[in-house]
């Protein structure tokens, strides 16, 4: 049985760097993404394997979510950096014999009902290799036929054990014009790879005008150094929106989102309680409800949450999304 993704390395960031944060990249406008989502949009993760969590048709996840990410594609053993992707054999039993026509036609009506499906790479334990031009080849064209095949309209990268920046942004690039406008890039970055000098930072600074939305992973976590040259603790507050102004430092407003787990099964460590997550919402679009970090400016363009997962969600009976869908919606 697999558990759930997110069981990552548990890191601890020293307060050494803090000072580089205080210097980060200021905020800059950036043309408009190719891809966009609605505002405010709630985002989770479709879970193609079974564990303790709910087995779900991607036609019962529930309408509270905007985007659908579908976890995860698989590497293809056959073909370095290539992926592979289909409905995972047990979650197919589990659900009576659930198949990729199903899945086809389940994104299908997601779609019409304008809701936006990607395809995540990586997670907990997979990875994908782009160590060199011929992987990164290999990746564009089977990335971009299951995309094709299924109707994703785009990316997820959450690749957690490493990846090589310069390929990686070669393989978004190249992806993008294969796919055309319509392209959705989001990622599932780990906290310590959005600290100075991390992955993801330099990644983003090569797409920054393709990303769609980043939706940092704020669990599974040690100690943090916030935007604001102090360590944050995980689980409250400050953990949330201090780190979240790193990103806001880089990209705009819209372009920024929080990932939580939706129950405390979810993860590691990190889960809180929806009333927490609506708390950095309304720090970070309103300048209310903070804790001892508060943001020199409000930011109302705030894109949204994300959760890991859809799957937890309902073996809680949307005790995460119900509420915090009904404060985005407030927020709109």
């Amino acid at each position: 049985m697999r558990i759930p993704r997110r069981f990552s390395r548990l890191l601890a960031a020293a307060a050494t760097g803090a000072a580089l944060l205080l210097a980060g990249a200021t905020a800059t406008a950036e043309p408009t993404p190719a891809g966009a989502l609605p505002g405010k949009q709630l985002t989770g993760y479709w879970q193609n394997f079974v564990n303790g969590a709910t087995p779900l048709r991607v036609a019962d996840v529930s309408a509270a979510y905007d985007v659908i990410v579908l976890a995860f594609a698989e590497a293809d053993p056959a073909r370095p950096g290539a992926v592979t992707f289909g409905v995972d054999p047990g979650l197919s039993s589990a659900l009576g014999g659930y198949d990729e026509a199903a899945l086809k036609a389940d994104i299908a009506a997601k779609k019409a009902e304008g809701k936006s499906v990607v395809l995540s790479i990586g997670g907990e334990r997979g990875d994908v290799d782009l160590g060199g031009p011929a992987n990164v080849t290999n990746f564009v064209d089977s990335f971009a036929a299951i995309a094709a095949e299924y109707g994703i309209q785009g990316l997820d990268v959450d690749l957690e054990h490493g990846f090589d920046v310069a390929n990686m942004a070669s393989a978004i690039q190249r992806l993008r014009e294969r796919m055309g406008e319509g392209f959705l890039l989001t990622m599932a970055p780990q906290t310590l790879d959005v600290q100075p000098g991390g992955a993801y930072l330099q990644l983003i600074d090569q797409v920054k005008d393709l990303i769609t939305v980043v939706h940092t992973q704020y669990y599974n976590s040690g100690s943090m150094n916030g935007c604001h040259g102090q360590v944050v603790t995980q689980g409250t507050v400050d953990f949330i929106t201090a780190q979240a102004c790193i990103l806001l430092q880089r990209l705009r407003p819209d372009q920024v989102s929080l990932g939580l787990p939706a129950t405390s099964s979810a993860a590691g460590s990190g889960y809180v309680s929806p009333d927490v997550v609506t708390a950095a919402l309304d720090c970070l679009t309103t300048g209310s409800r903070c804790g001892s970090y508060v943001p020199e400016t409000p930011f109302p363009g705030l894109s949204g949450v994300m959760t890991w997962s859809v799957n937890w969600d309902a073996a809680s009976g949307g005790s995460f999304s119900g509420p915090v869908r009904a404060h985005l919606d407030s927020l709109t």
